[in-house]
């Protein structure tokens, strides 16, 4: 080993504390950077292993995530050379581990590593608390392997060593300390998430999970996108914070319909509940009007007809009331029908205006048997909703918009409001609610569409529609790219490289 000056050498090793600082510092992945610390401490010190425990206040224990050589262990903070470490607060060098009472040979058994000395010392913050401890083994004995073959502890951690730990340690505090704080900033935001998706889950169960399915196809579009080389997409890439902008842009994309009134949000067929109550008791009542106006004409009957006749006249007022009868009940069934979204057949729109046109007779006057509400609703060509209720459903994108605006994101976080907004806009502006084009729509709104409308069409069975197979969902995805609303170089890539598959149930 070519010599070098202490000073020099000195010089090095605080030099490399402070890179290994800077490094720490951005270091966000609690377990990566675990790993970093152990392995710096190791080359600082030139050991050949190393090990870190945390402090876990809560249970008053020490644990490792990270142990060179063995598994994760948990024990009292009280106990070992590792507790006395973190009790006092001060390092603890031991030259030879076997001859220090307090080790515990039992973990070499275990791990079948060898333990000839080791430094411990303290990791404290700032706020002089401890966070954890640093332990390093078995000074790097090259040029004493005689002494270790009489068995000899070899070489000894020295008061540099301790020194050099000492510094690494107080750094290393702060560095875990940030990414536990930012770990549970992270858990939070998930936490948020995760009830935010359940909130709007609730207003309308039978649209359950389709916020975690859209991120997963969204996600995984994502990922595939990531990893090609050629094509319009060779040069997008998405790095951790992006990737965890888009799933949390999917997950929230439908975030709004909280602010549309439920009886809209589930509605199931073309007249609400309460219109069809009201329809049926309209038509019950149609059906006691013509029953009271048959019992008039009888009652005339009876008094003006030649008593022979009175039978004859009689049967002829009941078959016109039977007639009459079915034919209410017809066009009630008729109506009922009609309820349903489905497409009516040839010439029920103007059976509608028809009916709509017929009166019967109520307490205050001649009445139609639909009111103009009904018969826009029982008109509607397809789905289940009037142009108001459309209106009032497309209105969740906007609401979603203003909701995830009011958050305060962070920096890497920022374009989830706007990649949620274009959720429903088209590539060729005929999307809403702002009508955009496809220069307008980022990539990840892109994504977001198709990922979107592939779970909406394959969805379970709801109130107003059957869930459709995927082949047939990804040809109605290939029109709408071929019509220039979707982006087909997207698409493509999602039939492709089978992205549609992660939702697939078994």
């Amino acid at each position: 080993m070519p010599y070098m000056d202490p000073k020099e050498r000195r010089i090095q090793k605080l030099e490399t504390i402070l890179n290994v600082a800077k490094a720490m510092s951005t270091e966000r992945d609690l377990g990566v950077l675990l790993e970093e610390i152990v392995e710096h401490a190791r080359s600082v010190v030139d050991a050949t292993r190393g090990s870190i425990f945390l402090l876990d206040r809560d249970k008053n224990e020490l644990w490792s995530k990270v142990a060179q050589g063995a598994r994760e262990i948990r024990f009292p903070a009280d106990k070992g050379i590792a507790g006395h470490v973190a009790q006092t607060k001060k390092p603890l060098n031991i030259p030879d581990a076997y001859a220090d009472p307090r080790f515990n040979p039992a973990v070499d058994k275990a791990t079948g590593f060898h333990t000839r000395n080791m430094l411990t010392v303290p990791m404290i913050s700032t706020k002089e608390d401890v966070v954890g401890v640093l332990q390093v083994l078995n000074k790097n004995a090259v040029g004493h392997e005689a002494e270790l073959e009489k068995g000899s502890p070899g070489p000894p951690f020295d008061a540099e060593d301790e020194e050099m730990l000492l510094a690494l340690g107080g750094q290393a505090a702060s560095a875990i300390e940030n990414a536990i704080l930012y770990d549970e900033i992270n858990k939070l935001f998930e936490g948020f998430i995760a009830a935010s998706v359940v909130a709007i889950e609730s207003r309308d169960p039978t649209t359950s999970g389709h916020s975690g399915r859209v991120a997963t196809l969204t996600c995984g579009l994502a990922e595939v996108i990531a990893g090609i080389e050629t094509g319009p997409f060779a040069a997008v890439t998405f790095d951790y914070d992006q990737m965890k902008e888009i799933r949390y842009a999917s997950l929230l994309h439908d975030f709004g319909k909280v602010g549309v009134r439920e009886n809209v949000l589930v509605k199931a067929e073309k007249l609400y509940p309460g219109e069809i109550a009201v329809l049926k008791a309209r038509f019950d009542f149609i059906k006691r009007t013509l029953e009271k106006e048959a019992f008039e004409r009888k009652a005339s009957v009876y008094q003006y007809s030649n008593p022979k006749e009175t039978p004859e006249l009689l049967a002829k007022v009941d078959a016109d009331l039977a007639l009459q009868l079915e034919e209410t009940e017809e066009i009630l069934q008729f109506l009922l029908n009609c309820n349903i979204p489905t497409v009516l057949e040839k010439g029920g729109f103007e059976r509608l205006n028809e009916i709509a046109a017929k009166k019967f007779n109520s307490y205050d006057g001649a009445k139609p048997f639909l009111t103009t509400s009904e018969l826009v609703s029982l008109s509607i060509p397809k789905g289940s909703l009037t142009n108001e209720d459309r209106l009032e459903i497309e209105s969740h994108v906007t609401h979603t918009y203003r909701f995830l605006a009011t958050i305060p994101w962070t920096s890497k976080l920022r374009r989830i409001p706007e990649i949620a907004y274009g959720h429903h806009e088209k590539l060729d502006g005929r999307g809403y609610p702002r009508s955009i084009t496809a220069a307008e729509i980022p990539v990840q709104t892109r994504m977001m569409t198709i990922s979107d409308i592939y779970d909406a069409l394959t969805a379970s069975d709801r109130p107003y529609k059957k869930a459709m197979p995927a082949a047939k969902a990804l040809d109605i995805l290939g029109y709408e790219a071929k019509e220039g609303k979707v982006d087909k170089a997207l698409l493509d890539l999602f039939i492709d490289a089978k992205v549609f598959e992660r939702t697939i149930r078994g």
